[in-house]
Parts: C-alpha cells; sequence; structure tokens
C-alpha cells in the first residue's frame, strides 16, 4: 500500500479545505479590522474580534487575538464566543502542526457547541476533531468521530459541509486500509460536489476515487479519475494534490513495467513540487524517482535522487519534533538492547550467587576468594568489551549519558561545522567492481579520513555510500572547530591525491569533492533496531551543497564558514552561485592556510 506518511500529508490539505469551505479567509479584511481593533474603531469589542479570527490567515495572530476574545467571552459568559474563540484557536493550532493542543481546542468548542444545541457546529467539529485522530494515525477514533458528525451534518442539509465529510472520511478509511468504504465514502462526496457544481471538491474526491482504485489493482479505473482530477485542479492551479496524484500515477505505470512513462509522471510531480516549494513532496517526487532509476539500473542517478529525498525530509524536522522522536525512540532502543542493563543484571547475578556461596560455604574462604576474583576479571572484560562497542557507535559523552540515565535527550547545538566529501565518478565505477572490492576500495579511504579526523579532534557522523560526513563543535568547549575542519579537509584532499600516485596503495583512484558549513544543528540518538548518532537541520543540507557545488580536489566552504577562517585562510570568493532548491548562495574555496604553501 501506499505509504502512510504521504497519504496523511494529503488528508491535512483535505482538512484544510473543510475549514475553506466552512470559514472565510481574507487577508486584506483582517488587516483593516485589526487596524480599527487597536484604534478603538468599533461598537462591540468581542464581535470585531470574532471577525478578526474569521478572515485572519497567520496562525500566530489567530493565537494572539483568540486568548483575548476567551478572556472577554470567559468573564461574560458568552457561550457563542467562546464557542467560536476555540475553534478558531484549534484551526491555529492545527496550522502549525500541534495535534494535541488543537485537539484541546476543538474539544473546548465542541463542549459550547453542545451546550449552544448547534448541530452545524457539532457536526463540523466532529468532522475537524476526526481529521486530527487521523493525522495521529488513531484510526478507530477518527472513523467513530466521522459516523457522529456525517449523521448530525445530515440533518442540517448543508450539502457542501456533508460532502466534505464525506471526503475526509473517505481520505480516513483509505488510510487505514479499508478500500471499500474509502471508495463509498469518496463516490458520495463526488456525487454531491457534482450536483453542487463545486469543481475543487469534485476534483479531490475524483483524485482520491483514482487512489482506491489504484491500491485495488484497477489501474485503468484509477488512470480514468487521476487525469480527470489533474485536468481540474490545473485549471483551478491548486498543485499540492497534483503533486501527490502524479506519484500515484507514476506508480501505476511502475507496475505495468512501463519505466519511462513512470519516471515522466515523477519528474513532472518533482518539477511542480520544485515550482511551489512545497518541500515535503519535493522528497517524495525525489524518493520516487531514486526507486525508478534503482529499478532500471541507473545507480548514478538514482543515488544523486536519493540524497536530495534526504535532505527535504530532513529540513522538514523542527527542533522540539527532534527532541521528542529521538527521546522517544532512545527508550525504544534502550528497552530491546539493554546494552547495559544487562550486563548489570549478569554482575548482579554473580555477586548475589557470591553471597549465597559465602552463607553455605563459609569453610571454602580460598575458595570463594578465587572464584570472586574470577567473577570480577570476568565482568570487567564484558564491561569493557560493552563500553568499547558502544564508544564505537556514540561519542563518549551521549554513552555516558546513556548508561547513567537510560536514556539520551536530543541538544541543539548554535555552532558546528559539518563537513561532507564524495567521489567524482564513483557510481559508474562502482558497477564495474565486486561487493569484496568495493568494500575494500571504500574502506581504505574512509579508514583514513577517520584517522585524520580524529587526530583534529572531530566526530565521524556516518557514510552514506561514498559520502563521508562529519562535524566540529558537538562535545567539546573549543570554539575553533572550522579551523580544524578546514585542516583536516586539507589532510584528506592530500590523502587522496597522493593515493593516485601511489600504485602499491590501491587499483582504484578518484578525485574528491569537499564541501563545510558552520551553524546550528540538533544532534541525538536514532534508529529503530540499531543505534545511531545523527545530526539535522539547515546547517547539514548547506554543508551537502557546498559538496555538491564543489569542484575536484577543491574546499568549498558556505559564507558562514569564510566569515570565521578569513583571518587564517587565504579564500577565494566564488561569487553567489545558483544553487538546486535554494536559489543564490555565496560560496569559497580556500586555497591555502595563511604561511603555508597553496597546491593551487
Amino acid at each position: 500500500m501506499f505509504d502512510t506518511k504521504k497519504t496523511t500529508y494529503f488528508l491535512i490539505g483535505l482538512t484544510l479545505l473543510f475549514f475553506e469551505i466552512s470559514y472565510g479567509q481574507n487577508q486584506k479584511l483582517a488587516d483593516s479590522l485589526i487596524v480599527a481593533y487597536k484604534t478603538g474603531s468599533y461598537d462591540d469589542e468581542m464581535k470585531i474580534l470574532s471577525e478578526i479570527l474569521l478572515e485572519e490567515t497567520n496562525p500566530d495572530i489567530t493565537l494572539e487575538y483568540s486568548e483575548i476574545l476567551l478572556s472577554k467571552a470567559s468573564k461574560d459568559s458568552s457561550l457563542v464566543h467562546l464557542y467560536n474563540g476555540y475553534l478558531q484557536q484549534g484551526n491555529a493550532f492545527q496550522f502549525k502542526g500541534d495535534n494535541t493542543k488543537a485537539l484541546e481546542s476543538y474539544l473546548s468548542s465542541l463542549n459550547y457547541a453542545n451546550r449552544l444545541q448547534d448541530d452545524k457546529g457539532i457536526g463540523s467539529l466532529m468532522i475537524s476533531i476526526a481529521g486530527l485522530y487521523t493525522g495521529m494515525d488513531n484510526f478507530g477514533n477518527a472513523q467513530a468521530y466521522y459516523k457522529k458528525g456525517i449523521a448530525i451534518l445530515r440533518k442540517t442539509n448543508d450539502s457542501i459541509k456533508i460532502a466534505t465529510a464525506l471526503l475526509n472520511a473517505g481520505d480516513d478509511y483509505f488510510n487505514s486500509g479499508k478500500l471499500d468504504s474509502a471508495l463509498i465514502h469518496s463516490k458520495e462526496s463526488a456525487r454531491v460536489f457534482e450536483k453542487l457544481d463545486y469543481p475543487l471538491g469534485v476534483a479531490y474526491s475524483t483524485g482520491n476515487i483514482g487512489m482506491v482504485y489504484a491500491e485495488q489493482g484497477k489501474h485503468d479505473d484509477a488512470e480514468t479519475n487521476i487525469n480527470r482530477s489533474i485536468e481540474l485542479l490545473e485549471e483551478l492551479e491548486d498543485y499540492y494534490p497534483i503533486t501527490v496524484y502524479l506519484i500515484y500515477m507514476s506508480d501505476i505505470y511502475l507496475k505495468k513495467e512501463q519505466h519511462a512513462t513512470a519516471i515522466d509522471y515523477a519528474n513532472r510531480s518533482l518539477l511542480l513540487a520544485e515550482q511551489y516549494q512545497l518541500k515535503e513532496q519535493i522528497s517524495e517526487a525525489n524518493l520516487k524517482l531514486s526507486q525508478l532509476y534503482e529499478t532500471i539500473g541507473n545507480l548514478e542517478v538514482s543515488y544523486a535522487h536519493y540524497k536530495d529525498h534526504i535532505i527535504y525530509r530532513d529540513s522538514l524536522i523542527n527542533v522540539e519534533n527532534v527532541q521528542q522522536i529521538a527521546d522517544m525512540r532512545t527508550d525504544y532502543e534502550v528497552s530491546q538492547k539493554q546494552i547495559e542493563v544487562d550486563l548489570l543484571d549478569t554482575k548482579n547475578t554473580l555477586l548475589e550467587t557470591q553471597k549465597r556461596n559465602q552463607l553455605i560455604v563459609l569453610g571454602f574462604v580460598g575458595l570463594l576468594l578465587l572464584a570472586s576474583l574470577w567473577f570480577y576479571r570476568a565482568i570487567s572484560k564484558e564491561k569493557k568489551k560493552s563500553e568499547s562497542l558502544l564508544l564505537n557507535i556514540l561519542p563518549e559523552d551521549t554513552a555516558t549519558e546513556l548508561k547513567l540515565n537510560g536514556k539520551v535527550k536530543a541538544k541543539q547545538y548554535e555552532s558546528v561545522s559539518v563537513l561532507f566529501t564524495d567521489f567524482k565518478g564513483f557510481t559508474s565505477y562502482s558497477e564495474k567492481l565486486s561487493p569484496e572490492a568495493l568494500v575494500d576500495t571504500v574502506s581504505f579511504y574512509f579508514s583514513k579520513f577517520d584517522a585524520i579526523i580524529d587526530s583534529y579532534g572531530l566526530e565521524k557522523i556516518k557514510t552514506i555510500g561514498d559520502a563521508y560526513m562529519c562535524a566540529g563543535g558537538l562535545h567539546d568547549a573549543k570554539e575553533d572547530h572550522p579551523q580544524r575542519m578546514v585542516r583536516a579537509a586539507f589532510d584528506i584532499a592530500a590523502f587522496v591525491e597522493e593515493t593516485k600516485k601511489d600504485t602499491a596503495a590501491t587499483d582504484l583512484t578518484f578525485d574528491i569533492r569537499i564541501g563545510i558549513n558552520t551553524g546550528p544543528v540538533v544532534a541525538g540518538v536514532v534508529g529503530t533496531k540499531k543505534f545511531a548518532y545523527d545530526i539535522w537541520g539547515d546547517t547539514v543540507n548547506v554543508a551537502s551543497r557546498m559538496e555538491s557545488m564543489s569542484e575536484p580536489g577543491r574546499i568549498n566552504v558556505s559564507e558562514n564558514t569564510y566569515a570565521l577562517i578569513l583571518h587564517e585562510f587565504e579564500c577565494e570568493a566564488r561569487g553567489e552561485i545558483s544553487v538546486k532548491n535554494r536559489g543564490v548562495m555565496k560560496m569559497f574555496f580556500v586555497n591555502k592556510e595563511i604561511g603555508a604553501r597553496s597546491s593551487h
């Protein structure tokens, strides 16, 4: 079945459609109302606050004014304004992605809607709450609220709300794998929207019908419906769902083994997502293209798209979510692996056995002492092996935190230097090598890289294929990590160059590109089956771009890093260079350390 994450993203788009239909949003009007409120040009304060909330599109401003309205409405016990204040507060929290607070606000609004006996309000809120539960993958609660909400809305004869509720319910059934129910709800939604002559609703419903048919393997029906949806959405200039549907079309043709057509649809999705900066869809389209090119054996292009997928995927993660995810993952990993707990249990068991032996066999003191010594040595040996293994996986202070607390919290660092390297032409060479030769070649270079960065007090983060990533400034208080990183980069470049001249070292030599950027990152422990220490953030993404925009044998640094090293290294300004998906960026080649001879 199609990736749940992707369909959840699409569900959010459908939920926003519900708000679009149910509520007005006019930013110019909102701005004029705010001016009137601030200057006191109004007769009814709570009325103008409600009007501001109805039209405001900025969720932060909505939260600010909803708090004012709720405060005043509480004093006057105004049920209508309390209902509206919590409703708009919930909408704002949902736009910001805070589902927990949004749910709390919606439930408060629902309470006042029930007291007002407002069926439209009750039904609409139940659909909004259902959408939140779907976003949290709680399909049981979501479907219960959809059923109640739709039943109540049917009594109101509000056809647009009913059709939209059916549309969202169909999407929920789709996400939970109940394809027959998804098809029934989507088809009814489409019929109602057709009668209302509401093209946007028709487009969404038809597209969802196509997705269900695709999952059922009815490719011709899927293609017909999705193409009709795309045509309608292009006329309406609503591009986000088009990017999703294009990926579905790509999947359809992949299953038909028509790879060229599948790639064409995925490329259309990517180009559209890039044009409108739809980051999650840029990530998903790159992932799909990576899979498609891997299928046809073009590993070099596949790898390039996969790197772009990772860059955009990571850019969507904010600091708070990273911390929460890392904490949850680490708790799980610790409970699964029990690295230190198992060792401690072994030690305690042995010590308890020792105490029992002391009580039972007091006469054998000498033998017991020898046994105790053996136990201690065995435990010490295993503990050293365990600690050595842990330090191979995690930085020392992170491993210590894990041992002391049983978990590791993600941390934000304000200034970290990140380096990426990449071998030019590696993919084409690797296709000609046996697996053993490929591993030996990569190990030859990366083992030396490890030694170089270790000598400068830097930390290896990970390798991805032939890409090598390290960082400085994570676990020491020294502020010279940009300088140390550049010196390590020169040593790496020199080693690669020397290897080209040393025929005895390896049969396979490459040119290397190096990129460095400095800035804030988030670091933590991730993984569901193996511990992995990793870093996230825009700083990492820019460092990767510095590498891809570098030249063979050169060290390309960002403006951030340049500002920190310019007094110690001679740099060559490259001007402003256009970078894919990032606009124009200033870059600099580092030619030599001041006082040292240059190789360029």
